[in-house]
């Protein structure tokens, strides 16, 4: 007698097919975190750009209005100071954090004695939390009890005691210092892991070639570490840019507006004077700025031949 043999369902071959694809099996884990995204970052990110188009203010909805509140801040020259203010704030900062920990990676790299504790130590400013790091910063900037003041009188230097945060120019070059000293750590324990990545032959043979001490971090270490440095300050830039924290607990924006940034002033408009729709516009301002330096890094990073050790 024959064997009769019973072929399984379309659907069920359909459904086994999916259940062993790793692309079904990647999208469905990504699912959740997906979820997470749509709800605490696309649905608000939305509601700020219908805002900007809106006459909303605290406790009463607004109607559509179109490009007004554009218009206005286009014609607003504190909206202009907090951009001039927001881009000197972030490329110093950025420049500053980069080099300094650039230096401090390539020394904790080395075979220095008590090297973990170190590496420790490195990171307390970025782990003690923004706010107790400002309010540390505010007592070290106070126009009486300013340590360094003190400290500078006492050798001589100076005959006065220094103006930190009332003073525009020297207001601005506070903050600054006072972000490098947070933002030093992520930038430093970042590109000492890449680092520890480039295989120690490479040097070796370097070495053997003649190679000195520039020549194998020019040769070897930069080109082999650009994309780690490309991402790391693609961050970098990014927190910088946003910064509201360590602004608005240090100067809220003063004096005379001069480090005012576009995160503190939007916050300033929206929620302290009210007008939400003008503060989702400024808010809104900032994405073109963040959309560049993601692209700058991206198309950056296509660059395979960084990843080779190439040159251009």
């Amino acid at each position: 007698m024959a064997s009769v043999t019973t072929a399984a369902p379309p659907q069920s071959a359909t459904r086994s097919r999916l259940t062993e694809s790793k692309g079904f099996l990647s999208a469905w884990f990504m699912l959740p975190a997906a979820v997470l995204l749509l709800v605490f970052l696309t649905y608000p990110l939305g509601l700020g750009v219908w805002l900007g188009f809106t006459d909303t203010r605290v406790g009463r909805p607004g109607i559509f209005i179109g490009l007004e509140n554009y218009e206005y801040l286009w014609d607003d020259a504190i909206f202009w100071l907090s951009v001039f203010n927001t881009l000197l704030y972030t490329v110093s900062a950025s420049i500053l954090k980069f080099v300094l920990g650039l230096w401090l990676a390539l020394l904790l790299n080395e075979n220095l004695p008590l090297k973990s504790f170190f590496r420790a130590i490195v990171l307390l400013p970025w782990v003690v939390p923004t706010v107790l790091s400002a309010i540390a910063f505010w007592w070290i900037y106070d126009s009486q009890f300013s340590i360094i003041s003190w400290a500078l009188m006492e050798l001589g230097l100076i005959d006065h005691r220094i103006n930190f945060l009332g003073d525009p120019t020297n207001a601005r070059a506070s903050v600054i210092a006072a972000n490098v000293w947070r933002g030093i750590p992520f930038v430093a324990i970042t590109l000492l892991a890449g680092l520890q990545t480039i295989p120690q032959s490479l040097y070796e043979a370097a070495t053997l070639d003649g190679a000195s001490r520039w020549q194998l971090f020019r040769y070897v270490t930069l080109p082999l570490l650009t994309p780690i440095i490309a991402i790391t300050m693609t961050f970098s830039v990014l927190f910088t840019f946003t910064d509201f924290q360590l602004i608005y607990v240090l100067t809220r924006g003063g004096p005379v507006n001069a480090t005012h940034l576009m995160a503190t002033l939007s916050f300033q408009r929206g929620i302290s004077g009210g007008q939400l729709g003008e503060g989702a516009a400024i808010a809104v301002a900032m994405i073109p700025f963040l959309l560049a330096a993601i692209l700058f890094s991206y198309f950056g990073l296509q660059r395979r031949k960084w990843q080779q050790g190439g040159g251009d």
